[in-house]
């Protein structure tokens, strides 16, 4: 009895461990999220010039132009992982849960983005991939919750809550190829900035 006493007692102080240890750990995702930012906010200028006609080519160099930064950030993606994994507390429960929460919100944002770029091929209809941005914000969105909830931080609370204001933003100019100007903003608001600052606050040394 006082062997099984001990080994509830031992499962609690573990658990209470990587609680601890989720909440103290700085989250690892900043170089993620900036390289997210760069990228697909140089995508929506490029996406902008042509839907607005600063450059005039193929129709079909739009979606080349979503492949081609979709490809480069896989790249990147690759790389930073990579050296993500030898940085202190990459193992730790928060950074497990928010890398969760990414990925899912990355695999969640390319699905879709097939689904549309489906339906628009089918339908003859492009306007269609106009709901991509409110998709992207409103996943960033969830994904600063997860980040919120973690590490109890106010500024990631009200991230996700710019993020959804965003998406409801980005939908009010869907009919406008303005919409890829204030997605590239809201982008800079709500990753590039806090990327930055998560970078900031990674720990040169284990915690």
């Amino acid at each position: 009895m006082t062997r099984d006493t001990q080994t509830i007692q031992d499962d609690i102080a573990y658990m209470r461990a990587l609680a601890h240890e989720g909440r103290h750990a700085p989250l690892l995702a900043g170089p993620v999220l900036v390289a997210a930012a760069v990228i697909f906010g140089a995508a929506n200028l490029g996406q902008w010039a042509l839907q607005s006609g600063v450059v005039s080519v193929s129709p079909w160099a739009q979606l080349w132009l979503w492949i081609g930064a979709g490809v480069v950030f896989a790249g990147v993606l690759t790389v930073l992982i990579g050296r993500m994994k030898g940085r202190p507390g990459y193992n730790s429960s928060g950074n497990t849960a928010v890398g969760a929460a990414w990925s899912g919100v990355g695999y969640g944002i390319f699905v879709t983005w097939l689904g549309l770029v489906a339906l628009a091929a089918k339908s003859g209809d492009w306007r269609w991939m106009m709901v991509m941005p409110t998709i992207v914000l409103v996943a960033y969105g969830s994904a600063w919750m997860v980040g919120a909830a973690m590490t109890r931080t106010r500024w990631m609370t009200m991230t996700a809550l710019l993020s959804y204001a965003g998406a409801v933003a980005v939908a009010w100019f869907a009919d406008t190829p303005a919409i890829y100007l204030v997605f590239t903003v809201v982008l800079a608001a709500v990753a590039l900035i806090p990327g930055l600052i998560l970078m900031r606050q990674e720990p040169s040394e284990v915690v």
